[in-house]
């Protein structure tokens, strides 16, 4: 059996990933295949456990090492018990968020050290890691107003802007970095340009026509 794929999208606060992630899993189930859409932290019944206690409380409820070690506590659990067997079905998996955000929040934003952040996910996952990542890219000011605007704010959109600024830079230095596996998606436009964009980027790795699937 063919391995499935694995596309995380990625992103500050307020850039759509979550409308964005459904209507790419809308378009891919279209073409006959077997789709999981899943989040982080979260995805599994323990990892949703995790994610309670990371996204509730003061912006500097956790030590930024400690945090990290929570969200890779979550997502051990989740790449063992629903990403990785999804993939060896054969399904595409796509994941509002993945390991960029810890890289990108808890090291940019909080300062814990990006060799560190290594450290930890080989220790945890290995050299796991996405077929293809698309960062949602929007300006800070923008993201926070829109994240305000459609419900209650969660812990990580009550941190500053400065850190917001920081986490990203963060996403765009990774994205600098690893041009084979990240795209970077202008995610100030239009949701149905923003959709087309996303389309082009995961029709050119699948080689699936996604152009028109609304």
């Amino acid at each position: 059996m063919t391995r499935g794929v694995f596309i995380t999208i990625e992103g500050g606060e307020g850039t759509g990933k979550s409308t964005q992630l459904a209507r790419l899993a809308a378009a891919l189930r279209r073409t006959g295949r077997e789709v999981v859409a899943t989040r982080e932290p979260g995805g599994t019944e323990e990892a949703e456990a995790v994610r309670a206690l990371l996204v509730g409380g003061a912006p500097g409820r956790w030590d930024p090492v400690a945090e990290t070690l929570l969200h890779y506590a979550a997502r051990a659990q989740h790449v063992a018990r629903l990403v990785r067997p999804a993939l060896e079905r054969g399904a595409a998996v796509l994941s509002d968020r993945f390991a960029d955000s810890t890289m990108a929040y808890q090291g940019f934003g909080q300062g814990v050290a990006r060799e560190t952040i290594r450290t930890i996910h080989a220790a945890s996952l290995g050299r796991f890691a996405p077929d293809l990542t698309l960062i949602l890219d929007l300006p800070v000011e923008t993201g926070l107003a829109r994240a305000a605007g459609r419900r209650a704010t969660n812990r990580y959109e009550r941190f500053d802007a400065a850190f917001h600024a920081r986490v990203r830079e963060g996403f765009l230095t990774i994205a600098r970095e690893e041009p084979g596996r990240c795209v970077v998606i202008d995610a100030a436009r239009p949701p149905d340009a923003v959709w087309a964009a996303i389309a082009a980027a995961v029709s050119g790795r699948l080689r699936l026509d996604l152009e028109d699937a609304a």
